[in-house]
């Protein structure tokens, strides 16, 4: 081949090379076999029961990986403990980006550390996708356009669409508030007082705790005192539970609410008692595995073959395994979108451009939806409340329609 063929034909190959170049794109944390996933759990502490979620997350993209990986690439979860510590979280966080060169940060556990990692990450233009928190906060594309909110229904509208449950269903209550002294407890009072409207007068007492704390046993006596009939919890499973098996203790029977995250048998109820934690009501957006309504649902049996193989000591009561399950599905969707186009700018895009995702273990009818002006993915729950052994769905799905 001699010749302008020979020119022709040496175009043709650096023009394929240069599509193929192009077609790929990678950041510090990616290439042709690899994507480096960055996460925190608290491994240790007083929140210690959630690291479930990031065990289960672990051993999704494990399986991920036995299968191939996503587009030919392996999964790399590299996961560590901070203890529930904002400062040990901002330790670990740049460890992640700076020495491991994550590509992105996965659902890293709770508000205070997420709320010490959300100003670094964003300077750094890192993805810090879906907080294993669901505060507000994380869903502020002006001020803070590399994070993404939760899979889960915020704080603040969670406690709305119960406190106008509430105002439905009983209006003449006296409402008393425990809530964790952070961003936590107390946006999830925020959003109880917005539900509230015009009708805030319904709270007579608020009563904080700190999270080092060992007890709250001296507060549920003063909420008590207050001639409360309704109490709100608004805390992690270890002082749910605690506020649980108080109240019962000192013969106090309030309509008693606590947050989907605490909505926990093994982290909130076993310990509460039982016999303690009758009728106690929450919200959540996932299928319980026990409920016999599943028995036969595509996503629950998918969610439990996974168990099954991958996780076969894990307590399917666990409400914690279905939502690292979920963040691994939703986030391999994310993926999947990119392609091969692996750059920080791109996974957040994608990111921000999710539509209608029906997650496994999610509730028909609650599905995932973002936009570059949406951070948002759901804004729905069901009402749930403990019966027996087990927690009991009641009503009708409930939306918060507001905009935060």
């Amino acid at each position: 081949m001699t010749g302008r063929p020979l020119l022709l034909a040496t175009m043709s190959l650096a023009l394929s090379v240069g599509v193929a170049s192009a077609q790929k794109k990678y950041d510090a944390g990616a290439n042709d076999t690899e994507i480096k996933i960055g996460n925190m759990m608290p491994y240790s502490g007083p929140a210690s029961a959630y690291a479930n979620i990031g065990k289960a997350t672990a051993a999704y993209f494990s399986m991920i990986n036995e299968a191939g990986g996503l587009n030919g690439r392996k999964l790399n979860f590299i996961s560590y403990d901070d203890g529930y510590s904002p400062p040990k979280a901002v330790e670990q966080v740049r460890r992640l980006v700076e020495s491991d060169e994550v590509l992105f940060m996965l659902s890293p556990m709770g508000t205070p550390s997420n709320a010490a990692i959300q100003k670094y990450l964003n300077a750094k233009k890192i993805p810090h996708l879906f907080p294993a928190s669901n505060a507000s906060r994380w869903s502020d594309p002006k001020n803070f356009p590399w994070t993404m909110a939760s899979a889960g229904v915020g704080y603040v509208s969670e406690a709305y669409i119960y406190a106008r449950y509430l105002l439905k269903t009983r209006p003449d209550e006296k409402i008393a508030v425990l809530y964790q002294n952070d961003d936590f407890g107390k946006e999830l009072l925020k959003g109880l007082k917005e539900g509230l409207g015009s009708n805030v007068s319904m709270i007579v007492a608020e009563v904080s705790y700190e999270v080092t704390q060992p007890t709250i046993d001296s507060q549920i006596p003063l909420l008590k005192s207050s001639g409360a009939t309704t109490l709100f919890s608004f805390a992690i499973p270890k002082f749910a539970a605690q506020s649980i098996k108080r109240a019962a203790q000192i013969g106090w029977s309030p309509l008693h609410f606590i947050p989907g995250v605490s909505a926990n048998l093994n982290a909130t109820i076993v310990p509460a008692g039982l016999d303690s934690a009758q009728g106690i009501i929450s919200g959540t957006s996932l299928k319980d595995p026990s409920d016999p309504a599943w028995a036969n649902d595509p996503g629950m049996t998918a969610y439990l073959s996974f168990l099954s193989r991958w996780m076969p000591d894990a307590n399917k009561a666990d409400q914690n395994y279905q939502f690292g399950y979920n963040v691994g599905q939703l986030m391999s969707q994310v993926l999947k979108q990119c392609g091969d186009d692996l750059t920080r700018e791109n996974v957040m895009r994608q990111a921000a451009n999710l539509k209608n995702v029906q997650l496994d273990t999610s509730i028909p009818g609650i599905t995932i939806s973002t936009s570059p002006t949406n951070y948002s993915p759901v804004n729905s729950l069901q009402l749930i409340r403990f019966q027996g052994s087990g927690w009991e769905r009641f009503g009708d799905i409930l939306t918060d329609d507001r905009v935060h």
